[in-house]
């Protein structure tokens, strides 16, 4: 198994420290404590006032950053339902590439607009797996470099950033929730945690439909599904990846899953005691606290990772709605 350093995760610090922002964090503290449903002290990593509006950003920084002159002059590509697509334009603007990023038809409007403001050539795709297979026929043709939106040593060591500012900033965690969608996220955060804290109990949470993960830690090897089918489309991956699987495997502690129905209500909670109208994605760790995990962390300082939003009014309140069906 590739091996994820604290050595690596500083030099990933290092490298996007200029371009990136070190987020703050709350503690959770609703004015109204007699409906308040968690029996925990509860703070929360804000990355979705992170460059580019996620954590994305620090994965792809890192790669993009690490690539040479020569590769960097021939351009980028990436795929995503529009996070990691804004944050390769961003990267791209940054290093002085430009990119290219196939994104899904379905996605948010914001983001395709978010990509095509930092100057990225946008493409729509059907479906995921057919946007991944775009995305390696633009990489050939054009000898652009892949710059994958969760798999990759230097996408963990982006991520771990994240895990090792949060340990800074709240050093007696007990138990860490990060959402996964590839588990490039959770990789790195996982890892920076058991480095820094080994103490504190790391749990990951999927969406029920998209838990490869999960497939992944039961067969014991990276695996994929058909169909992705969920409003969480950030954490839609159709299938794990050997890095990304190898380091939650080794350093994640537990998975959880949650419906559509938590992340709608984790999302409701969230914007009644926070003001903040986040995406499905940004409310998974919100909704492992509230639905699978309830009770069972009561008394324990509990950090939940805010991963990011990239949404607009009228994708949020139809997605309360209903009104949007899973992709």
């Amino acid at each position: 198994m590739q091996t994820l350093t604290l050595s690596h995760i500083d030099a990933a610090q290092a490298r996007i420290a200029p371009h990136i922002r070190t987020t703050p964090v709350w503690h959770w503290q609703p004015a109204e404590v007699a409906t308040w449903p968690v029996e925990g002290e509860v703070w929360i990593k804000l990355e979705l006032w992170q460059r580019t509006g996620t954590f994305k950003a620090r994965g792809a920084l890192n790669t993009v950053l690490s690539l040479p002159p020569e590769r960097l002059q021939a351009g980028l590509v990436a795929v995503s339902a529009g996070n990691h697509a804004i944050a390769t334009a961003y990267a791209g603007r940054v290093a002085g590439a430009h990119a290219r990023v196939v994104m899904l038809e379905h996605s948010n409007p914001a983001r395709l607009e978010a990509c095509r403001a930092l100057g990225a050539q946008v493409e729509l795709a059907e479906d995921v797996h057919q946007a991944f297979s775009r995305a390696g026929e633009i990489a050939r043709e054009d000898g652009r470099s892949f710059v994958h939106p969760f798999e990759g040593l230097e996408i963990a060591a982006g991520t771990a950033t994240l895990g090792r500012e949060f340990i800074a900033q709240v050093p007696q965690l007990d138990a860490l929730i990060v959402p996964i969608g590839g588990g490039g996220l959770c990789a790195g955060v996982a890892t920076a945690v058991k480095l820094l804290a080994p103490h504190c109990r790391v749990i990951g949470v999927e969406p029920e439909g998209a838990d490869t993960m999960h497939r992944s830690f039961a067969a014991g090897s990276v695996q994929s599904i058909e169909r992705v089918t969920t409003i969480a489309d950030s954490l839609g991956a159709p299938f794990a990846m050997p890095v990304s699987f190898a380091l939650c495997r080794a350093h994640v502690d537990e998975l959880v899953r949650v419906s559509d129905e938590q992340l709608r209500a984790a999302m409701r909670l969230i914007y009644r005691t926070l003001s903040l109208a986040v995406e499905p994605a940004c409310a998974a760790s919100t909704a492992a606290l509230l639905g699978p995990l309830h009770g069972r962390l009561e008394g324990m300082r509990i950090g939940l990772v805010f991963c990011g939003s990239n949404i607009d009014l009228a994708g949020y309140t139809a997605l309360l709605d209903d009104r949007i069906p899973p992709s």
